[in-house]
């Protein structure tokens, strides 16, 4: 048997993770739009999800400032705009619109939802944990919609859209059930 022996700062390689757009407004309004996927959902009880944001990155400061954003569940449909809205544009550019994506209005947070998104999680901000090179942002969730050709009692895998490393992303995943004990 032969083992292919990876760099530890390669680790991330190993995992396939869902890619998110996180959108945050400024103080004044403006929409921010960027994407992540080092995420997940963290508690039940009460509803908590996370993810692992850049201190310097504009999401950082406007979850800071204005204490709402919103998780965009990016489809496949999604992954030629990555590179566009992982620009590093200058603070209060809106990469939506570089991207020619659309906003809509989200329910219960001010931070707009992307509407070519399968799905939306909507929170506010809970806490921040500094860890390692990045900042662990936890928000509590107020709000949860999906579309409906995406839903299949869970999310349509096939279409979601996600992150190995690099310019590498998965799609087209298939849907698998195994016994549970809960």
């Amino acid at each position: 048997m032969l083992l292919m022996k990876l760099e530890v700062k390669k680790y991330y390689t190993l995992l396939v993770r869902p890619v998110v757009v996180i959108t945050t407004i400024s103080e004044d309004g403006k929409v921010n739009a960027a994407p992540f996927s080092f995420n997940t959902p963290i508690s039940f009880s009460p509803p908590l999800y996370g993810f692992a944001c850049n201190p310097e990155h504009d999401t950082w400061v406007n979850v800071k400032k204005t204490g709402e954003f919103v998780v965009n569940i990016a489809g496949k449909n999604l992954g030629e705009y990555m590179h566009i809205l992982e620009t590093d544009f200058p603070y209060g550019v809106n990469e939506l619109e570089k991207a020619g994506l659309n906003k809509m209005p989200a329910k219960t947070v001010k931070p707009p939802r992307v509407k070519e998104a399968l799905a939306w999680i909507e929170c506010r901000f809970e806490s921040y944990h500094k860890i390692g090179d990045h900042i662990w942002v936890v928000g509590k969730v107020s709000e949860v919609e999906v579309k409906d050709e995406f839903w299949k009692d869970v999310v349509d895998v096939g279409n979601v859209l996600c992150h190995i490393g690099g310019e590498f992303f998965a799609q087209n995943m298939e849907l698998a059930k195994y016994k549970r004990v809960r």
